[in-house]
Parts: C-alpha cells; structure tokens; sequence
C-alpha cells in the first residue's frame, strides 16, 4: 500500500527504523541514516509505522496501543481503571478537554465538525468548502502543539443521508491542510460500519488521510473479515463499539426498538470486542468504548455507561478488565429483562388506558448488597441520529407507579394513547446500577 497522508514509515530490510523526537529506533539491517526532527517542548510526535503490513501507532517514539473511551465525563475513571485516551466528535472546549486529559496522563482525539449535506451544506460550493477549511485550520493552529494530542478526526460519518461524493475532496483538503500546519498528528475519518463503495471513495478521493475510523455496534460480528475484503488496506481504528444499536434493534409492531438490559449489553460488548478487535494485531490500532458517561439517544439509557450520577453499569466493569485485566471490587447488580402484564418486549405490549397492569423484575446483587429500585415511566422518544441532534430526556410521567412492591409495581396506564416506556434502575449503594426498560402502547 502507498504511504498515506505523512505518517507511515518503512524499512526495505527486515524491521523498521525511524528518528521520533529524541529516540532512535533500529532495524536489524543495521540502517541508521533517517534524520532527527526537532519538535516544540509542547507537542508529542505520533506516527504509524508499517512493517511487513503490520501497522503500528507511535506516540513520542513509543508503541501507543489506544485503549479509549468516546465521551466527555469522567476522565478520571479512564485513567483510573487502565485507559489511555478519550475521543470527542468536536473541538467545543477542547482546550479544557485537553488540559484535564494531560493532567490525567491521556491523549485525545479530537475531532473536527466536519459540515454534513444532510445539515445543508453544499460541497458543490467551492467558497464555502475553503470556508470551512480555513474554519479548521484556526482549530487546528490552536491546538496543534498540545501534549494530550494524539490525532484528528475529520468529520463524523459524513456520508449519512447524502449523495454528493465532493464531500470527500473536501475531507482532502482538510487533512492535506492539517498535514500541512500540523506533521505531528495523523488524520483520521469516520465510517460507519464498512460501506465498500464509500470506503472505495475514500481510498480515491482523500488520500491524505492515515488512518479510517469504524463506529460499529451490532454489525461488528464480522467487521474485521469485511474490512479486509474492502480497498482500505491501511491501519484502522475502532472509533465506538458497545451494545446493539437502536437502529439495529428488534422492535414492536409501532416500530419501538427494544433495547438490551445492562447486563445483556455488557456481555454483548464483550462478544464483539473479542469478535473484532482483539482478534486483529495486524492492522487495528486499538479502540474507542461508546458511551463514556451518560447521553438520552432514544433513551436515556441506552449507551449509557454510566447514570447521570456517575454509577457503574457492569459495562464500565467489562472494560476495565479489557484494559488492565483488573476485576472490580465490587460488581453491578444483575438483572433479567422486563415484564408487564406477563409479557416481554417482543410480545408487543398493549395497555389499556387507566387500567392497572403488574410489572415484574428479576435482579440480584453477586455481592449480597442490599438493592435499591427506582422505577420511572416516559413517553416514547423520536428515534434521531445521536451524532448531530443533542437530545432531551423526557420529563418523567407522575402518579403511574404503586410501589407497595419494589419488584412487582403496578402501573396504571396512561390515558393518552401513544408509545411509553417503563424504565427501572437498580442501584446497590456501592456506586453500581443496572438497567432496563420495556416498551408498551396505550391504544383505546
């Protein structure tokens, strides 16, 4: 595969050599001739070097394995349970965002808004896409020198719902832009999943990109066979992964997806990681875990790791183990998916309304600590892509819910008709929780 962008570097003996910052890295056939770049005191050289197809990322001369979490809270805990980096879509506080990841010894990826045509924007014109790149290159000429870089992420699934290929020549300019401004940094873009004829444009038309950037969920089972099929033959990174997408979800009959407890969720995300990205030393750069913290995407639970208040899904558990091999001192609680009027989510719940119906929960604590249950019933959200609609958490819906038994309520139903939600949290006191929720509908 030809070099892309400027940060592969090759060795035509048996291992690799190459000069980053003070450290000298040999090969075997004894080459020494590369020349020592001199960097700021402030900025940190990351590169991917190729060796006999293997691609590896450098940071600072050393093999940089990213270990990472996409989200914006929380940092501490990346840094505290074995993780090295965080991934964000946007520059919107970036210099706090780089400053507290520093501190914590992390890097960040951080991405460039890229304009999307479904937003708006016409790639047809040549103003506006200049626009823009002079737009990035004030983001990337502030943030270029600072230590928590590790690289740039142009854009974000910026094929979604459009049509117009320019948007790739666009993403060119861009990372020839940053290539320019900024040698220290590898660019990177997002797919979703492997689309083979974007990718095919993406190896055409941007070549100046060095790495390509997977969010995956459901489909990641055979990601890593796909990709290889594909005409991307360089390195690459797993930008989010975590439990089934909603889009990728089995749903009612009034189309509601249903989505996984925390405790399937967990042992999903486990299956994939194992599945497609530990499997692959050869090309994959290492990860990032979607969603660091709390985010309403359909649901407020949804990607969640994390509740609003900063307790532990079992999937924060899962990860730590994956990055440090560390168990936790204390595991979540387990939990069984939801019942309503004896039935599950695929037997497509329907309520009268104001009628009372029997909910039921099956959950234990693998510690023996004493649970807590916090049920709560909200109208069906609109499904919208996460990536660029900053959604709200419904207001709850008051005086539904009799908790004479905190295993069994009973609700009453609704009188409006329309698509709800039962929620339940279960929390153990020790900072864990679990999750689930099942979908009905109130129909006269």
């Amino acid at each position: 595969m030809p070099s892309r962008g400027s940060f592969f570097s090759r060795c035509s003996g048996n291992s690799f050599i190459t000069m980053r910052n003070s450290y000298l890295i040999l090969c075997s056939c004894g080459q020494t001739d590369m020349p020592e770049t001199k960097y700021t005191s402030m900025g940190r050289k990351v590169e991917i070097v190729e060796h006999e197809g293997q691609f590896t990322l450098y940071r600072n001369g050393e093999p940089y394995y990213i270990k990472g979490a996409a989200g914006y809270e929380h940092y501490d805990r990346v840094q505290a349970y074995g993780g090295n980096s965080i991934r964000v879509w946007h520059a919107d506080n970036a210099q706090q965002i780089l400053d507290e990841a520093h501190a914590l010894g992390l890097t960040v990826s951080l991405g460039l808004w890229v304009a999307r045509e479904r937003d708006g924007f016409n790639y047809y014109d040549k103003k506006e896409v200049i626009r823009q790149v002079e737009s990035l290159r004030e983001v990337v000429l502030k943030f270029k020198d600072h230590p928590a870089l590790l690289m740039w992420g142009v854009g974000n699934e910026l094929y979604a719902e459009s049509s117009n290929v320019k948007v790739w020549d666009a993403v060119n300019l861009i990372a020839e832009m940053i290539h320019e401004v900024d040698p220290n940094h590898p660019t990177t873009t997002t797919v979703m999943n492997v689309p083979h004829k974007v990718i095919d444009l993406i190896v055409e038309k941007a070549p100046a990109l060095d790495v390509l950037s997977i969010n995956s969920f459901a489909a990641m089972h055979n990601l890593h066979e796909e990709l290889y099929k594909s005409s991307w033959k360089g390195p690459y990174i797993v930008s989010e992964f975590g439990p089934r997408g909603y889009w990728e979800a089995f749903t009612t009959e009034w189309l509601a997806p249903i989505e996984q407890t925390s405790t399937e969720k967990a042992a999903y995300t486990l299956q994939r990681y194992k599945r497609a990205i530990e499997v692959d030393t050869i090309r994959c750069l290492g990860s990032y875990v979607f969603m660091w913290g709390n985010k309403q995407e359909t649901t407020p639970t949804w990607f969640s790791m994390m509740s609003e208040q900063g307790e532990e899904t079992e999937s924060v558990h899962l990860v730590r183990k994956i990055w440090s091999g560390q168990e936790p001192v204390n595991a979540a609680p387990y939990i069984a998916p939801l019942m309503l009027d004896n039935k599950y989510a695929e037997d497509n719940i329907y309520l009268e309304p104001g009628q009372p119906y029997v909910a039921k929960v099956n959950t234990f604590d693998h510690d023996g600590d004493s649970l807590q249950l916090h049920w709560e019933v909200l109208p069906e959200s609109e499904k919208k892509d996460g990536n660029s609609d900053k959604q709200v958490k419904p207001t709850p819906l008051p005086g539904l819910l009799n908790l004479a038994e905190a295993h069994k309520p009973t609700l009453t139903a609704p009188t409006k008709e329309g698509a709800y939600r039962l929620f339940v949290y279960v929390y153990d006191g020790k900072g864990n929780l679990a999750t689930a929720n099942v979908p009905f509908y109130v129909r006269k």
